[in-house]
């Protein structure tokens, strides 16, 4: 469990740590992409994970429509995994692999998946339904009772959570930030913040019960047992529950923004920010597994 005595910088991350990983969570906005976009360095460092037999899963608080075309677009674009977890872990994309990762102690995917790209959720079609209607409810409120606050510009693609922007299009004070966040646990949802978006939603989703749910559903694996072969990356508030749980944990540099108001912070710090620090901690592991063993 990490907690505030963290953020050592990424050289110090153990190599014999570095090369017993199989996989890695990642989060998106601010720690794979920049100005909202994946840079090419990142977008090469997914593919060198890849490349050397890990699995890479990013896990985000961005809605499942947003996810599609990073899975289902162009072949030049798409992302090299296999899932992506969002919604803060409510709902996953997955999709059967056309080159399945290999690699010594690999986990190997459970495929009970119909189709080749498959929506999941952790909760079932009436609850979704009952809690989609409550939501709506709880989204009038929100916008009637705090002055400029608007939805997340990607809300229509969200079908298990609300967000509210505050720092993508807009920029809202840490005030109006906690009083949505007073309005949405009043109405009996559980929250959480990102880099841009305030989140709320029915049901104990977070990015830790999303990872244990994705590795349960694709491999028959408890997370929390194996926690020593994964590592997490990410830069905000909503990545603060993976912070605490993995043991190997990297937070890109533009984290020490947020680094006063987080409780739990992540083990190491890359030099650089967003996607180059992403790149970093994906060199960071090729190097370690390329460097013999004394």
């Amino acid at each position: 469990m990490t907690t505030r005595a963290a953020l050592q910088p990424l050289a110090d991350w153990p190599l014999a740590a570095r090369r017993g990983l199989v996989g890695v969570f990642t989060d998106i906005d601010d720690t794979l992409t920049t100005e909202g976009a994946i840079t090419p360095d990142a977008l090469q460092a997914l593919h060198e994970l890849r490349a050397a037999g890990l699995v890479a899963i990013p896990i985000t608080g961005r809605p499942i429509g947003w996810c599609t075309p990073f899975l289902d677009g162009d072949a030049a674009q798409a992302w090299p995994v296999e899932t992506m977890v969002a919604e803060n872990g409510a709902v996953a994309y997955v999709r059967r692999p056309s080159h399945p990762v290999t690699g010594k102690n690999t986990p190997q995917p459970v495929w009970n998946m119909r189709n080749s790209l498959s929506k999941i959720y952790q909760q079932d079609a009436g609850t979704r339904a009952a809690n989609s209607a409550a939501m709506q409810q709880v989204a009038q409120r929100v916008l009637r009772e705090v002055p400029g606050v608007g939805l997340s510009r990607d809300s229509v693609g969200r079908e298990t959570d609300l967000a509210f922007d505050y720092a993508e299009h807009t920029s809202l004070s840490p005030d109006t930030v906690q009083q949505v966040l007073q309005v949405l646990q009043d109405c009996g949802m559980q929250t959480t913040v990102s880099s841009i978006h305030i989140h709320g939603c029915f049901g104990q989703f977070d990015k830790w019960t999303g990872a244990q749910w994705i590795v349960r559903t694709l491999w028959g694996r408890e997370l929390a047992s194996e926690l020593d072969r994964w590592v997490f990356v990410g830069d905000s508030g909503n990545d603060q529950v993976m912070f605490q749980h993995f043991p190997h944990s990297v937070g890109v540099a533009n984290i020490r923004r947020f680094a006063d108001r987080l409780q739990h912070l992540p083990r190491y710090i890359t030099p650089s920010e967003r996607g180059q620090g992403f790149a970093e901690v994906a060199l960071a592991i090729s190097q370690a597994r390329n460097t013999q063993r004394p």
